[in-house]
């Protein structure tokens, strides 16, 4: 997965960053509501991970409010992307707020990285009508142990063709474009070219033959992982 974090306390952010990085998801850091709100109109994510309570913005940035306000902006603009709101135990009325304002779910501090975790599995899974397990042929995703597997044995990937096969079979049978790819796999300061786009997928084909899965190229749309014809 894709996740932005939003959290301006420089020893939780980076504990979270290096929690959600640790378990293989790419993770990209916003200290502000300016940049978050920047990152999440420039870059599709999976989930966001949203403190309310942060600077508007540095002092020569845009104020925008607190973090309610990159979350109402985002719904407005019809963006559905699932969102995991921090909260203070104790606060109540921020809980409310922030669900008013369309986030989907909410976790109070202190809390335990393994279930920052877990909830955004539970939230990116119902956003996309996912199971934790799919399977097309001998292959197999465990998407909670983040485990691929082909004909009960685990299949070692790179990290980007790891992240290339995760998109295609989330959920498989459905058509990904070169464009969706490259934005989830490429980072702020790099783009993920076509041709690199392209060297992933061929790589893919080969580990994924014998397997009866397969990435079908449809021209003009994308690519499409589904069970081949015997």
């Amino acid at each position: 997965m894709r996740i932005l974090v939003v959290e301006d306390d420089a020893v939780l952010r980076d504990m979270m960053v290096r929690s959600l990085c640790d378990a293989g998801h790419r993770v990209d850091e916003a200290r502000t509501v300016a940049e978050a709100d920047h990152f999440w109109r420039v870059q599709p994510f999976d989930a966001v991970l949203l403190d309310l309570n942060l600077p508007a913005a540095d002092a020569a940035g845009p104020a925008l409010g607190s973090g309610l306000a990159a979350l109402r902006a985002a719904r407005n603009r019809g963006d559905r992307t699932p969102v995991l709101v921090l909260t203070a135990r104790d606060r109540t009325e921020e809980r409310i707020a922030g669900l008013d304002a369309g986030a989907d779910d909410y976790l109070g501090k202190p809390f335990e990285l393994a279930e920052v975790e877990a909830r955004l599995r539970a939230l990116v899974r119902r956003s996309q009508g996912t199971q934790d397990i799919s399977t097309v042929a001998s292959l197999v995703l465990d998407r909670k142990a983040r485990t691929f597997s082909l004909h009960g044995m685990r299949l070692e990937l790179p990290a980007r063709e790891f992240e290339v096969l995760w998109e295609l079979m989330t959920p498989p049978g459905r058509v990904v474009s070169k464009r969706a790819l490259s934005q989830k796999l490429s980072d702020f300061d790099e783009t993920l070219g076509d041709n690199a786009l392209e060297a992933f997928i061929s790589r893919l084909r080969k580990k994924l033959g014998g397997s009866g899965a397969g990435i079908r190229t449809l021209r003009g749309l994308g690519y499409m992982l589904e069970a081949e014809a015997p």
